[in-house]
């Protein structure tokens, strides 16, 4: 299981959301406190940014070592300033290749997309009948391997072929067709999902079975005032809330959270 982050709110350096709390995105790669499986998420990290410029794409620095050995990333975070970030530290599937093209976040145009989670027996399972439905430019668009991408690309053909639905109808469609899908092949799908255009982040904490993967949303602290945080654990002692199981949290430019169970 891996450990996911995103912030909106005021511009603020990387450093400070990544490494100045006391239980940080950089702590949880080394000490997580709530994973499902998993000792440590030591197989790569990625994170990912938006420029102030609405019309720019989202900036991505990821690498296939463990986030504590990067010697750039200390640097980096230090010049880095957002107010729209997406943090994630990986602890890989067995049998999962350890290279970029399986690093995320991923990205089509202005979306970001981190996931938490897997499909069971994945390539032996849903890998082939989620590919069959996807259209060409989806299916071409898929660089990598994993579970997540594959997520990922459902999300977006289920979102282009109904360009009148939101990001959050098209994610409540992908989610009721992943169940369906686990339960043809008997298979099992977590699914804890963080993305972003940029403006918005919109989040779900969703598994066929319980206990979902953590998730947890913390708004207006005064640490971080006028924002939201979104985690797999909370990264400081605050008011953090459980987000429910089987549900998609939107945040829009407002910062006001709405839920709305699956």
């Amino acid at each position: 299981m891996c450990r996911l982050l995103a912030y909106l709110g005021s511009p603020i350096s990387l450093e400070r959301l990544l490494y100045t709390p006391e239980h940080s995105l950089i702590v949880q790669s080394y000490q997580p406190q709530e994973m499902i499986s998993g000792v440590v998420n030591a197989d790569g990290f990625g994170i990912g940014w938006y420029h102030a410029q609405k019309d720019t794409e989202p900036f991505i620095y990821k690498h296939i070592l463990p986030i504590w050995n990067d010697q750039n990333l200390p640097y980096l975070s230090r010049y880095v300033e957002s107010g729209r970030i997406l943090g994630y530290v990986r602890s890989a599937t067995t049998g999962q290749a350890l290279d970029f093209s399986n690093s995320q976040p991923f990205q089509y145009q202005r979306l970001l997309f981190t996931h938490n989670g897997r499909i069971e027996n994945f390539r032996q399972t849903l890998y082939r009948p989620i590919r069959n439905q996807l259209s060409n430019e989806i299916y071409q668009s898929i660089k990598g391997s994993t579970d997540s991408e594959h997520i990922f690309a459902l999300l977006l053909n289920q979102w282009q072929s109904h360009p009148a639905k939101s990001v959050e109808q098209a994610l409540h469609i992908t989610l009721f067709h992943l169940l369906e899908l686990a339960a043809e092949y008997e298979s099992d799908v977590s699914a804890n999902i963080i993305l972003s255009d940029g403006d918005r982040l919109i989040a779900c904490r969703f598994s066929s079975k319980s206990p979902a993967p953590s998730l947890y949303w913390l708004e207006n602290d005064s640490n971080f005032p006028d924002s939201v945080i979104i985690a797999s654990e909370p990264i400081f002692n605050g008011n953090w809330t459980t987000c429910p199981e089987n549900s998609i949290i939107s945040v829009g430019e407002d910062r006001v959270i709405q839920v709305e169970h699956i």
